[in-house]
């Protein structure tokens, strides 16, 4: 998914070391045009910017598409991470420069590793009514901000943790192992908790986790949360327990990684390291979208796109780390 805001906002990244549990709350942002549906976002905020190396997260819906439109993204670009979509409802068409054409439904992943640079595009189906879901970067540590573009498809089965059902997508949780690889330690998983119940899982302690209620009230470890909210849980925890409000199944996103020890500049669709980085992403961008001459960064724009996104203006002053 794109960022789609008008006058994004450069962000120094860096990991938050404190420990404890803190609650983000989300702001709405539209995607979109005047029929825009609305993304929920909790990550990145001014209090934090990464958890693990998850550094963008937008939730959506339940949204009617004959009210909202639906999402309706034109092809534009990504470098420097990795796309996970995941969707409770729905179906999201994606095509990319690399020549991938999926469908991804619900309780199943796509991920995109833009590496290097990527360019895609993402529409919900016709067949689609209601739309729900989220859609999380995750930043790819400098050593490999360079890779190769790729892109995997992946449904997990379901397991069983302490009376709650889990779909683990990313990592390892609950004794079971996503095989797709990742480029640093991370664990994503959908987790869902009946009504009244209280589920303990066994984490990684070397991970911060985030866990981002979708539906019910959940309190997480002692932190009371309801939907599109993030509670975050610091590093040297075993055991992070989940209890439901009395009357409605929960599910929440588990989204967990090492602290990723790294400073990161995100703007737009772009993570890099310095401004120049970022500045040299954009023209190479506007180059090849425009039918110039350009790097071939973003590979080949499939044929079946009417329309991309153009890059925003870059702000006129030197893009600076933030306090």
């Amino acid at each position: 998914m794109s960022n789609l805001e008008r006058h994004p906002m450069p962000r120094t990244c860096t990991d938050d070391d404190a420990p404890g549990i803190e609650l983000l709350t989300p702001r709405d942002v539209p995607l979109g045009g005047p029929r825009a549906m609305t993304v929920h976002r909790t990550l990145p905020q001014r209090s934090r910017s990464l958890i693990g190396a998850w550094c963008f997260v937008d939730h959506y819906g339940p949204d009617d598409v004959s009210t909202s439109g639906g999402m309706q993204v034109p092809g534009h670009p990504h470098t420097g991470l990795q796309t996970v979509s995941w969707l409770f409802s729905g179906e999201i068409e994606h095509r990319d420069s690399i020549g991938t054409h999926a469908v991804v439904r619900p309780g199943q992943m796509n991920l995109m590793t833009a590496g290097r640079g990527i360019a895609h595009s993402e529409f919900s189906t016709s067949r689609t009514t209601t739309l729900h879901g989220v859609q999380l970067w995750v930043a790819l540590p400098a050593e490999h901000a360079d890779t190769a573009p790729a892109f995997e498809h992946y449904e997990p089965q379901s397991v069983t943790v302490d009376g709650a059902s889990a779909l683990v997508f990313l990592g390892m949780l609950a004794g079971t192992t996503s095989p797709v690889a990742t480029f640093s330690p991370l664990v994503g998983a959908e987790i869902t908790v009946p009504a009244g119940h209280a589920t303990a899982l066994d984490v990684d302690p070397s991970f911060e986790h985030g866990l981002l209620v979708d539906t019910g009230t959940v309190t997480v470890s002692g932190q009371e949360a309801k939907t599109a909210e993030l509670v975050v849980c610091g590093t040297g925890r075993e055991r992070i327990t989940l209890q439901a409000g009395a009357d409605e199944t929960a599910r929440v996103l588990l989204l967990g990684g090492a602290p990723f020890g790294e400073q990161i500049l995100m703007w737009w669709n772009f993570v890099g390291r310095t401004q120049d980085e970022i500045t040299t992403y954009r023209q190479d961008w506007q180059r090849e979208r425009d039918g110039s001459a350009g790097s071939g960064r973003f590979g080949s724009l499939p044929p079946e796109w009417d329309q991309t996104l153009p890059a925003p203006v870059l702000p006129p002053v030197r893009l600076r780390p933030r306090s």
